[in-house]
């Protein structure tokens, strides 16, 4: 709720220039919105520009405000990505594009540059589950020889808005309802959805963020995108707009959403746990960094707008290079003194990286600034380890709260003369940073571009760019949210505007809720039907085509056969995967053919939901004993029903049937240790989607 002041009501609507008529609809009944001061608002929706697709203005006090008190909401964890996990990194040059950018990591191949990443969720605290779904944060410092740039960006390449000004609307939106305090780390509320449905510039965003994006198995098996449209600058000073992508050599993978909520009850730390065991063991995640370059004249042939953060251009239309790969070689050390004092911002930028008018971009650049104040407690953050430069570091900045630099000398300003004979650091005119040169003008004013208009469009294409196990998951995912709505008319809103999307989904959700199908929202721009579908946007069509880097379990019991179980086990590390056993107990398994195996789980701690693919290889006694146990009969169920591939060993009939599963061709009989590498083949797809699991 807006703070409420003696004020004389307004008695005049403001100039909807653009976007959110609904929004301002109240202003006619309620009191106006002000500044802090008192100063009445005469648009609450875009930021100060100059013409039509300029920069933001940093004259403007409403935008500065609202962001200024926004950053310093709470202490001290983060306002937003508060729930993240780090690791060290090296980047490798693979592609040296000197006459793209001078930036210092691109200048020959094989050059490294170390880095450190930080993956996160967004919406929930420090101490809430990783598998929420949720945009997930892929901030990306690179410690370079011309100091360090950040490359803040998300694992989806759109946002819910194209001004930062909207940006604290969005956060208070999404996060526990203020009256209640609830829900923590979720979006399926009415405050959440009731804000985007009254925006549909959040309509791309939502198709990505109800898909298998917003659930992703592993940070390992995410995608990462800059969001925005920066620049890159050569040495000649001649600039080229780009974006930039982090494609995962271990392929993309997500779980289902009944996967997500079992997972996050038997490990909550499920994604940092797997992250520090992948990097200790030795299987080190890689990213390959790529680049959409493209130039002013060609981004105005698109038909939308480049600097449109919830537009994508699609990597049919502009292939992505490969110029670099990210390599996390470490774990951290302290998570409080690197995990939590890590500072990113997107204003961290190098000679050759530059912004665009993106207002969004803009926006943030203030942002993340004024945060790190907050967080830190110091200006002098940047000399915490973690955020230090690997390069001389020379200013004449001074003093203040943790300053641990020895500034010696007398003269602490610039011009002087009295700092020995070089007189001093000054500014480099020909190697040091310089902003690219570029005409801006136009009137002043508030205003949405109509080059921003087209909110539905790209929402489509991404629909109908997923399988058809993906749509449905979406239409699932639509479902369950807006069924955790309590008012309908924001259900009935949310559903008009999916139509402008596409029919299948509006009716698959309406179908779900028993709710009638309204009329379209008005669009301010038609929705194209014309545009291709781009297979780049699915993971399923994008998947590992391996069973590398993952996990399988197996489950074993006193008397199962060692031959069977080693030759499996084998076959799969061989293969790149990791094995753990799940047992009735912890304590060690006696073997048929001599030996023990000591379990890494006991069956009521250790669920399927913890493995990509399962073993059933109890011995006959052993499976009898499991078939009477719920946690042994819901390991096998939730295979079944999350699409697992399922090994069963010769004696897991009585366990399987207890389970009521009937096998299918996702089930593949491992009775002898020539059945091993069948199945490991098997597992390459990851999931057996053909299964029909529904109710």
């Amino acid at each position: 709720m807006a703070t409420k002041r003696t004020q004389r009501a307004s008695t005049t609507t403001p100039d909807q220039r653009g976007s959110g008529d609904e929004l301002h609809q109240g202003v006619k009944r309620g009191e106006r919105m002000t500044t802090a001061t008192g100063v009445p608002l005469g648009d609450g929706q875009n930021s100060l520009k100059v013409g039509d697709r300029g920069p933001t203005l940093l004259e403007d006090f409403a935008f500065r405000e609202k962001m200024f008190h926004f950053d310093h909401e709470r202490i001290p964890e983060r306002v937003v990505h508060a729930r993240g996990y780090s690791a060290h990194a090296t980047l490798e040059c693979l592609d040296a594009i000197p006459d793209l950018t001078r930036a210092a990591p691109f200048q020959r191949k094989g050059q490294k540059t170390e880095a450190f990443v930080r993956f996160s969720t967004v919406a929930g605290n420090l101490g809430s589950p990783d598998l929420a779904r949720d945009v997930r944060g892929f901030a990306v410092k690179m410690y370079t020889e011309e100091g360090n740039w950040d490359l803040v960006g998300n694992n989806i390449p759109v946002f819910f808005i194209q001004d930062a000004t909207k940006f604290p609307d969005l956060v208070h939106a999404v996060k526990e309802e203020q009256d209640r305090g609830w829900p923590q780390a979720a979006s399926a509320h009415d405050t959440f959805w009731d804000f985007v449905s009254l925006m549909p510039e959040s309509t791309h965003m939502l198709l990505w963020a109800m898909s298998d994006r917003a659930i992703p198995r592993s940070f390992r098996f995410m995608e990462g995108f800059g969001v925005h449209t920066y620049r890159f600058v050569n040495a000649d000073g001649q600039d080229t707009f780009v974006k930039f992508h982090w494609k995962p050599r271990q392929g993309l993978q997500s779980v289902v959403w009944n996967e997500a909520l079992k997972i996050n009850g038997a490990d909550p730390d499920f994604h940092r746990r797997d992250l520090h065991a992948a990097i200790d063991s030795g299987d080190l995640p890689q990213w390959d960094l790529g680049v959409q370059v493209f130039d002013e004249a060609f981004a105005d042939e698109f038909d939308f707008d480049v600097l449109d953060a919830t537009k994508i251009i699609p990597e049919e239309v502009v292939p992505v290079r490969v110029i670099a790969r990210l390599t996390l070689d470490r774990n951290v050390d302290n998570m409080f003194a690197e995990n939590e004092q890590v500072a990113f911002g997107t204003h961290n930028v190098i000679p050759g990286i530059d912004f665009s008018n993106d207002p969004l971009l803009q926006g943030r650049n203030f942002s993340y600034l004024d945060t790190q104040l907050k967080r830190l407690g110091s200006t002098n953050f940047t000399q915490l380890p973690v955020n230090a430069p690997r390069c001389p570091v020379m200013h004449f900045q001074r003093d203040g709260h943790m300053q641990t630099s020895l500034q010696e000398g007398r003269g602490n300003y610039e011009p002087n003369s009295l700092t020995g004979d070089d007189r001093g650091p000054r500014a480099d005119v020909v190697q040091g940073y310089q902003s690219v040169v570029r005409d801006e003008q136009g009137p002043v004013r508030r205003l949405r571009a109509e080059s921003f208009a087209d909110h539905y469009s790209q929402a489509r294409q991404f629909f109908l760019s997923q399988t058809e196990v993906e749509r449905e998951h979406i239409v699932a995912a639509f479902s369950f949210e807006l069924g955790k709505v309590e008012d309908p008319k924001i259900r009935t809103r949310m559903l008009a505007n999916l139509r402008n999307v596409h029919d299948d989904l509006a009716v698959g959700v309406a179908d779900t809720l028993a709710m009638p199908l309204p009329d379209p929202a008005e669009a301010a721009v038609p929705t194209r039907t014309d545009l291709p579908e781009s297979p780049a946007l699915s993971i399923l069509l994008n998947g590992p085509g391996s069973f590398a880097g993952r996990k399988l379990g197996v489950l074993v019991s006193n008397g199962s056969d060692r031959a069977l179980v080693n030759a499996v086990t084998q076959a799969f590390e061989d293969a790149g995967a990791v094995v753990e056993y799940v047992a009735p107990a912890i304590g060690p398994v006696k073997l048929k053919g001599g030996g023990t195996i000591t379990p890494d789980h006991a069956i009521d701690g250790g669920p399927s939901v913890l493995f990509d693919a399962v073993a059933l290889l109890p011995s006959a006694d052993g499976a009898a004993e499991l078939a009477g146990r719920a946690s042994a009969r819901d390991f096998v169920s939730d295979a079944f029903s999350h699409h697992k591939l399922i090994g069963t060993g010769p004696a897991a009939a009585p366990l399987v049937q207890a389970a009521r599963v009937e096998p299918d061709d996702g089930c593949l009989d491992v009775t002898s240790p020539d059945d091993a590498a069948a199945f490991v083949d098997l597992c390459g797809g990851l999931r057996f989607w053909e299964r029909d699991v529904r109710p």
